[in-house]
């Protein structure tokens, strides 16, 4: 279940977001995008961008809502991750928020402080606050709870 190795998916990287670049806003991107810098807002597949694949390098983070067909995550995530077809958390891997993967692969050592949440279908970036569960309901039926405390 647990590995060591490195997980890869295949593609092949079309944009790079180097590691001395912190980008504010939101970026739309078709492809392969390999982030090793800093982004601050949402990370999303452009119109058109089917099969838009995402990397999160060891030295990369993104905070905000972070959402590909394919998502591999060595780096930081602060926000939700939506990986429609999969996910796939690297030994380095710190993710802060929901998880929500049509398939998922997790490598020992990987973090997450959130929920699992299988399905992989797109959720609205934001709920209508009509709607939206109190924040002491209990998870629903096939939701995992991850906690880990602070060392």
């Amino acid at each position: 279940m647990f590995s060591r190795r490195k997980p890869s998916v295949p593609g092949r990287i079309d944009t790079l977001v180097g590691p001395q670049t912190v980008l504010q806003g939101d970026l739309a991107f078709a492809g392969g995008l390999h982030i090793d810098g800093r982004i601050v807002g949402r990370v999303h597949p452009s119109a058109g961008g089917a099969e838009a694949t995402l990397w999160i390098g060891e030295q990369g983070s993104v905070e905000g809502r972070v959402e590909a067909q394919q998502v591999v995550i060595h780096g930081a995530v602060k926000g939700d991750v939506h990986g429609h077809e999969r996910v796939v958390l690297g030994a380095t891997a710190r993710i802060t928020g929901d998880v929500h993967y049509g398939a998922i692969e997790m490598t020992l050592g990987a973090r997450v402080d959130g929920k699992l949440v299988p399905g992989g279908a797109a959720a609205p970036a934001t709920a209508s606050p009509a709607i939206a569960a109190p924040a002491a309901a209990a998870p629903a039926a096939g939701v995992l709870t991850l906690t880990h405390p602070e060392p």
